[in-house]
């Protein structure tokens, strides 16, 4: 099919807005709401301009939107070192360990500041006994920073009521943010429900960020952002793969439905260096409505067991072992997650978790009272952070004090914050002891492009950071962006590509559907068009293509060398066929862009785990022709990049360093 140009005959030109900034901040998530709160404290004295772009809006922006009910990272009066030991051991041996000990050493700040900030923290009472936030607060509790005791909920994590905390941790980066364009004389620096469609590399200067270039999901408006240092924050990638929640329940799912891979595709356009793009998270939630478990099992205490009532995790421990020894004791999160599938598959489905036992054994030493306090706080822990749970217990008539509830693992999602390490290869601290000096270039948290800096869930290869470490990061790239400003005052962002030939390929969808719409008796309410592919329609390729070749759900996350090598056949068509998508609106745009970027992420997704020839994270991902894990060949780091002038990706071996015994 020949080549569509969009010479806007058919869908009015937008107004294009030129912003010229020294710190671009993509995201408003945790990530970006950290970086807006250090980097305006930094950058206003000396001048300098801040400007975030929020696909979103910050109060209710990235994986933190809905609410959580812990704080899964909190050093406290445990190590560092041991949180290193911790993360490593839950990603099968091998992480940035400079990455991950520089977070450590800093996240507890942010976490004192959210409760500074308002955010609710559960305490210990002086008998032991547990008090949620606002019981804590009314009592005078002290707060973490002057020695307050938090409910651990394991060694980690501490609860919180967090219902609103994103949005606390929100209205601070927009204060930053307003303080820095008061200082600064700017008309605007939040724009907020706009997407960011691509990175913009420098005319003059190789390899170097120049800004980015976003479009208004609310009114025809581009704009074209020219900036010293941009931030990548934009998060990772969900609904690449076939979810298992289907029809009205794909809005369901574990991680936000909202996150694209933008993260992703626009860092590898820019030819960012990946690293580990072939690890994902499955995790096991509770089946239909993703409601969390780590509450139930760290907190509450509550036991799994299959169908007839045997620990899986037993039962496998000796086939574990044979497969996937040294990384099963003590058990990764994965490893747990590969018991309970063997025993599904086995016929001993389903999986139980028996809430009802874990509360009535609460019981047993627990006034009625504090038991219904409790109780509650039960229920609280999905209206905290997943509501459909709660809806879809009380809609199957489910009292998780009288019956235990079904689990399954979910779909595959692709991120660098959580139980997960995909993402881009960043400068260290360069700090660290006995990291190599080639883990470090200068500027924290910077990517292999120069002016680039990463930080949530786009950071590989150190993950186990949730929310709290999120936060911390983004103000790590922060204070490393202004330094990059300050050390680069003279730079004078040049675009290399055409700003009109920008504009005319985001709304080449809209061009399309004005001048095909005929071609379909009803174009707003039937998807078949012999011109153009809705982006409904597209996506739902997307999601068959992974699910059925790259290890989703209907394989059991099975695949092999045959199956990706016919994946990426069939990826290669998919990237072809989505130059021909057609939106009718501003919010199909949308959805339109938002397809790209997931293929760009599926694509390195793919050929990491094609390239890396073990099964590194069963649980999550099996290679069928290479079921077991092989220290010899492939403890290392699996990097990739795409060369934006060739088209060409290369992937290679970088060497594992341990730093922590």
């Amino acid at each position: 099919m020949e080549k569509e140009v969009n010479n806007f005959q058919f869908v009015e030109k937008p107004e294009v807005v030129e912003i010229e900034c020294d710190l671009l901040l993509i995201g408003g998530g945790m990530a970006g709401a950290g970086a807006a709160f250090e980097a305006c404290r930094w950058a206003t004295p000396k001048g300098l301009k801040v400007v975030m772009l929020d696909k979103a809006a910050v109060d209710r922006s990235g994986a933190v939107a809905q609410g959580l009910s812990a704080i899964n990272t909190y050093i406290g009066e445990n190590d560092v070192q041991d949180y290193v030991r911790y993360v490593r051991a839950d990603l099968m041996g091998i992480t940035r360990e400079d990455l991950v000990w520089d977070l450590g050493r800093v996240i507890d700040d942010s976490v004192h500041l959210f409760e500074e900030w308002g955010l609710p923290i559960w305490k210990r009472a002086d008998d032991g006994s547990s008090m949620d936030g606002f019981q804590a607060r009314d009592a005078g509790k002290a707060l973490l920073k002057d020695g307050g005791a938090p409910v651990r909920s394991g060694k980690w994590q501490i609860m919180i009521n967090g219902e609103s905390y994103k949005a606390i941790v929100g209205e601070v980066a927009k204060s930053a943010l307003e303080f820095n364009r008061q200082a600064t004389g700017m008309d605007q620096n939040l724009y907020e429900r706009v997407f960011t469609t691509r990175l913009l590399l420098d005319a003059n200067v190789p390899n170097r960020v120049a800004g980015a270039i976003s479009f208004s999901v609310r009114e025809n408006k581009v704009y074209v952002v020219k900036a010293n240092a941009t931030l990548n924050g934009a998060g990772g990638a969900v609904n690449i793969f076939r979810p298992r929640s289907v029809g009205e329940g794909m809005g369901r799912a574990w991680f936000p439905v909202w996150n694209s891979g933008s993260g992703y595709a626009m860092g590898i356009q820019a030819g960012a260096e990946l690293t580990l793009m072939e690890n994902r998270f499955v995790p096991m939630r509770f089946k239909d409505g993703y409601g969390p478990v780590g509450a139930w099992f760290l907190f509450f205490k509550a036991t799994a067991t299959n169908s007839l009532g045997e620990d899986y995790c037993v039962k496998y421990a000796d086939k574990l072992k044979e497969l996937y020894a040294p990384y099963d004791s003590p058990m990764t999160t994965n490893l747990r997650n590969c018991a309970a599938m063997w025993d599904m598959q086995a016929g001993n489905g389903p999986i139980m978790m028996h809430t009802d036992k874990a509360l009535q054994e609460m019981a047993k030493t627990m006034d009625a009272k504090k038991l219904k306090h409790l109780e509650a706080e039960a229920w609280e822990d999905f209206l905290d952070m997943t509501i459909p749970q709660a809806g879809l217990w009380a809609a199957n008539n489910v009292e998780p004090d009288k019956v235990p509830s079904e689990l399954m693992p979910s779909e595959p999602y692709l991120l660098g914050s959580h139980a997960g390490c995909a993402g881009f290869w960043c400068s260290g601290p360069g700090d660290i002891p006995g990291a190599p000096a080639d883990w470090s270039w200068g500027y924290n948290r910077m990517s292999t492009v120069d002016g680039l800096f990463m930080a949530g869930d786009v950071v590989g290869a150190s993950g186990h950071k949730f929310s709290s470490g999120s936060h911390a990061e983004g103000r790590i790239a922060a204070k490393s962006m202004v330094s990059w400003c300050l050390d680069h005052a003279d730079y004078k962002p040049a675009v290399k590509e055409s700003v009109d030939d920008l504009v005319a390929e985001i709304y080449l969808p809209m061009e399309l559907y004005g001048k095909y719409k005929p071609y379909t008796t009803s174009p707003d309410s039937v998807d078949v068009n012999p011109n153009y592919i809705k982006p409904r329609m597209l996506q739902f390729r997307l999601m068959k293509i992974m699910d059925e070749y790259v290890g989703g759900v209907s394989t059991w996350y099975v695949t092999s060398k045959t199956m990706l090598d016919e994946g990426l056949k069939r990826l290669a068509l998919l990237k072809e066929d989505s130059a021909r998508m057609a939106a009718k609106d501003l919010h199909e745009l949308l959805r339109c862009w938002e397809n790209y970027h997931r293929i760009w992420a599926a694509e390195a997704h793919a050929r990491h785990i094609m390239f890396r020839e073990e099964t590194r994270y069963p649980g999550y991902y099996f290679r069928g022709d290479f079921p077991k894990i092989n220290d010899t060949d492939w403890k290392c780091f699996n990097n990739s990049k795409f060369d934006p002038d060739t088209g060409d990706w290369v992937n290679f071996k970088k060497d594992y360093v341990k730093l922590v015994d």
